[in-house]
Order: structure tokens, then sequence, then C-alpha cells
């Protein structure tokens, strides 16, 4: 067995490992809420030891953020992806369909997104990073808007394609807050479709 060989099959574990952590955490944070979560409660739910954990993460914190980030990486590519299909012109009605059919609106991530928000309102450093995390979502909205103009319009209320992907993202932030108390996950998909629709299209 080669050095590199075993470092490869190391690296494989450790990566297994990880993920299995943030898969578990992703569970007992949606159930118990991120303030009310042991280091020791995340290990049981993923069958490790507290080494493994801390061979992972300094902490809860460092856990959380990267559950977060692993989640906000995939709802900003789901929107990229749906979006890029079109040519110049842009579909708005069948765009919006398309990321409305995508979009992650899976009720244990938005209780778990919420409880990330209400953390980073209390710590600048945290905030700093949701921002930059939002400001990538809308950047993959604002860049697909920025290539149909002149090929789709867009109501002149929004301004420009900017103001047009803080509308867009201020939209979902509200009807997943519906989400979160009524518990429709479908009425959520075709009420945002509604939303968007109406907001892009005037």
């Amino acid at each position: 067995m080669t050095v590199g060989g075993t470092e490869r099959r190391v690296t494989r574990r450790r990566l297994r490992t990880r993920a299995n952590l943030l898969e578990a955490a992703f569970s007992v944070f949606a159930a118990k809420g991120f303030g009310h979560v042991s280091i020791e409660e995340v290990c049981e739910a993923a069958g490790y030891t507290r080494g493994a954990f801390y061979s992972n993460f300094a902490g809860l914190d460092e856990l959380f953020f990267a559950l977060y980030t692993e989640r906000a990486e995939l709802i900003a590519e789901q929107v990229a992806g749906a979006l890029a299909q079109d040519g110049p012109d842009l579909d708005v009605p069948a765009a919006v369909d398309r990321v409305t059919e995508v979009l992650l609106l899976d009720r244990d991530w938005l209780l778990v997104k919420t409880d990330f928000l209400v953390h980073a309102a209390r710590d600048p450093e945290v905030a700093r990073t949701l921002l930059e995390h939002r400001a990538r979502l809308r950047g993959a909205i604002e860049d697909r808007l920025a290539r149909a103009r002149g090929h789709t319009g867009l109501p002149a209320v929004l301004g420009d394609t900017a103001g047009a992907a803080h509308a867009v993202v201020a939209a979902y932030d509200g009807v997943t807050t519906r989400l979160l108390l009524d518990r429709d996950v479908e009425g959520a998909r075709t009420w945002l479709r509604q939303l968007l629709t109406a907001l892009l299209t005037g």
C-alpha cells in the first residue's frame, strides 16, 4: 500500500464522516433548533464519537455555518440552472415555472435557515457572510435578467435588473415564511409561481 493511497483513503473517509455529521446535524437542528442542540446529540445521531466531530469541526457554530453554506449554494445553483435554459429571449412564465419546480422548498431547511438568520442578526461577522450568500443568489438572477435585457422587458417599477433580482428574493422570503406556518408546500410553489410571474411581467 503506498503512502498516497493511504492518504486518499483517509481523505475519502474523512469526507464521508463530515458529510454524515452534516446530514445528522441537519435533522437534529430542524427538530430542536440550533440553540438547543449539543455536540453529543449530533454525534449520537450520526453514530460518531466526539473525536470524529472535532476532527472535522471546531464546534457547533462551524458545523452550523457549513450546513447553511452547503444548502445556500445548492439553491443558488438550482436557480442559475433553471434560468440558463433560454436563449437571449427570456420566456418569463416558463422560466418562473422551472425555478419554482426545482427550488428547494423544504420546511426542515427553512427552520434551519431561520435559526441561522436569527443567529446572524446577533453576530455581525455571521451576518456579513449571510449577506454574501444572499448576494450570490441575487447575482445569479440578475445576470440572467441582464442577458435578456433588450430582448425581454421588465416592469419599469422594478428599476434595473438589480432591483428586479432583489424583488424576486424578497418574494421567495415571503412565501417561505408563510410555508413555515401553514406547512403547505404545493400551495407555496403555486403562490410563488403566481407572485413571480406577476412581478416580472407587470
